[in-house]
């Protein structure tokens, strides 16, 4: 069994330190090149009013007509400056971008990351076996602290992982890439900005894929193809011969009328693979400046060699090269929507040309794109791995055992938390549960979701919340924050017996192979039913084989602790006063909890109850003092 392992980092590499200078260099770079842009802008002004001058003083005669040439020479120059200037502007921006990436890494250490507007609620579904009772989609989420992803793709990926456990193995493999991603900040920040470069807004490669996948679009006119080849050139012909006189002048003609019959043959089908391209481009064809900073990286680990190798087919070339190609044929199509377009595909067949170049493209390239940009997801989601554990070098390595279903931290705290509170939990093998009790507010349900988010992450490949953690593969069930259900008709003590019923059934279907977390079940009955009701449904949990916790008010079922020969272990939390105010310190305890708070609670909320048992205590009658019996201390 592998040591657990965190991630040090020198001091000169913390993440607060990197993410301060990388800013700082980025705005000393913004300003540099702000200064570099307003000189090029006055050098364009100069450049510009001197063409302007020259061609006013040549056309009022007041310089030779050989001056056009200056004028001209003058205007090219504004021109020259004039891309030089859009390519300071490029720069500027991706400046830009990466002072805006180092704000996210400094929000990400402190409580700022809760304003980053991707939480991943698309991924929520009230039937999830676990996501929404621990945080692991929507605000103030595990993704939404995570979440760095540069494509819609990417973002997919990570969901996936956080949604469903991996195998050990699995793993294994992306802790070790993800290790390896650490230190490279530099590498993931540049992927991002090539992202964010081409594209206000995370583009989805699915449309691109779909439009790739799709088969040939332009069968039932593949005729057109050798056409548009030959007919201008024909038509080219008879106008040179024309003008010769080597054949009726305007027999020419006869050509062009030819080539408008084709291209109204045309038009529907063209038309019709135009709009389902343009549908899937959406910028994303320009994407190829990420896949190139990938392919210039050099890895070390064989998962991400392996993850690189999924961009690159062996003997061709990379997919940077094939993504330039693409990008370079599409832009013949988006001449359409220039003015002179008609004319020129009138005397040229253009668009024929220029969409039937993107179906061969697409032909040889269309059983590889998925795998490229799933690659590519791939890759985004280990970042992120990476970017949590260099945001948090204080978290650790989970290491994965084979036998279990078993979990064993030692000082495991919530990892949403500025500043959690460790504590030790152990379920050592097969059907072993914690009996959670404690006072309101003591933090029985903060403990379960620690274990399980951290479970969940451990899962997924990436650090978790503890100074060792180990677990062995196996699905989470929780029942938290049940729901009910005016529009479908479903009162809470319903919804939560669904809920039950589902963690029973997934619990069984695992083979045991569950860690089940469930906190104050069965609110919605009475307390005998209650009582009879969760022995019930612990005992079917347990019979699985799975492991869990269950947090709970009710005393009375601390007695579970011997009906099930030791395996079921009885915890708590409590609280005590200080200077009349309730102190916690959400340290867990052995034994079942002895105090009580809830009127405490209430009282201090403001809602004036009256305190029952000091009044009773207060009222009761005091017995006479007896004399002792003979042979009897009075103890």
């Amino acid at each position: 069994m592998r040591a657990p392992v965190t991630t040090p980092l020198p001091e000169s590499s913390s993440p607060h330190r990197t993410y301060t200078e990388r800013r700082a260099a980025a705005e000393a770079e913004l300003k540099r090149l702000d200064d570099v842009s307003a000189r090029y802008a006055n050098l364009r002004a100069l450049v510009f009013l001197s063409s302007a001058a020259v061609a006013g003083l040549v056309l009022f005669q007041r310089l030779p007509r050989t001056w056009w040439w200056a004028a001209g020479a003058a205007f090219a120059v504004y021109l020259l400056l004039a891309v030089l200037h859009h390519q300071v502007f490029l720069r500027e921006e991706r400046q830009r971008l990466y002072v805006q990436l180092n704000e996210r890494g400094l929000a990400r250490l402190t409580r700022g990351w809760h304003d980053f507007a991707e939480r991943g609620e698309r991924f929520l579904t009230g039937s999830h076996l676990y996501a929404a009772d621990l945080d692991v989609f929507g605000q103030g989420s595990v993704f939404q602290l995570m979440n760095e992803t540069a494509t819609r793709a990417g973002e997919e990926r990570l969901a996936a992982w956080l949604s469903w456990p991996a195998q050990a193995e699995a793993v294994q493999a992306r802790q070790g890439a993800a290790r390896e991603l650490v230190p490279r900040v530099e590498f993931r920040q540049d992927v991002c900005v090539e992202a964010r470069t081409v594209a206000k807004e995370k583009a989805d490669p699915g449309l691109f894929i779909q439009w790739a996948e799709s088969g040939p679009s332009l069968t039932s006119i593949r005729w057109a193809r050798p056409v548009a080849v030959i007919l201008p050139l024909v038509t080219l012909t008879l106008l040179v011969l024309g003008n010769f006189g080597v054949v009726h002048g305007r027999v020419w003609w006869a050509g062009v009328l030819v080539q408008l019959a084709v291209v109204r043959l045309t038009r529907g089908p063209l038309r019709a693979m135009e709009e389902r391209m343009s549908a899937g481009e959406h910028g994303f064809v320009r994407y190829a400046p990420i896949f190139e900073r990938v392919e210039r990286e050099r890895f070390e680990h064989p998962e991400l060699r392996r993850v690189q190798a999924g961009m690159q087919h062996e003997g061709e070339p990379p997919v940077s090269t094939h993504l330039k190609r693409f990008s370079w044929l599409y832009s013949f199509v988006e001449f359409k929507r220039h003015q002179f377009h008609p004319i020129v595909h009138l005397f040229t067949l253009w668009d024929v040309h220029a969409l039937f170049a993107l179906e061969n493209w697409k032909q040889q390239h269309a059983a590889r794109v998925r795998g490229w940009f799933e690659a590519l997801a791939e890759l985004e989601a280990l970042s992120c791995l990476a970017g949590l554990a260099f945001d948090r070098p204080g978290f650790t390595w989970p290491t994965l055992e084979a036998d279990g279903p078993k979990v064993k931290t030692v000082g495991v705290g919530h990892p949403l938390l500025d500043e959690p509170v460790l504590n030790d939990v152990e379920l050592p093998g097969p059907g072993h549960a914690l009996l959670l009790t404690g006072s309101n507010m003591s933090g029985k349900t903060t403990l379960l979701r620690a274990v399980g988010l951290n479970t969940v992450l451990a899962l997924a490949g990436a650090p978790v919340c503890a100074r060792s953690f180990s677990v062995t593969p196996l699905q989470v069930l929780t029942s938290m924050r049940v729901k009910d259900s005016l529009e479908r008709g479903v009162s809470y003590f319903y919804a939560e017996v669904q809920r039950i019923k589902a963690v029973l059934d997934a619990a069984a279907a695992a083979k045991g192979h569950a860690m089940f977390l469930l906190d104050e079940i069965l609110l919605g009955t009475n307390t005998r039913e209650r009582q009879i009701a969760s022995r019930e449904v612990l005992r079917l949990l347990l019979a699985t084989g799975a492991i869990g916790g269950v947090t709970t008010h009710d005393l009375s079922l601390a007695n579970l602790a011997e009906e099930h020969g030791g395996k079921v272990v009885n915890m708590h939390f409590r609280d005590h006063l200080e200077n009349g105010k309730m102190v916690f310190d959400y340290q867990l305890r052995p034994g079942v909890v002895d105090t009580t708070n809830a009127l405490r609670v209430l009282r201090m909320a403001g809602v004036p109850v009256e305190d029952t048992e000091a009044k009773e205590a207060k009222e009761a009658p005091s017995l006479p003092n007896l004399p002792s019996p003979p042979g009897r201390g009075t103890g």
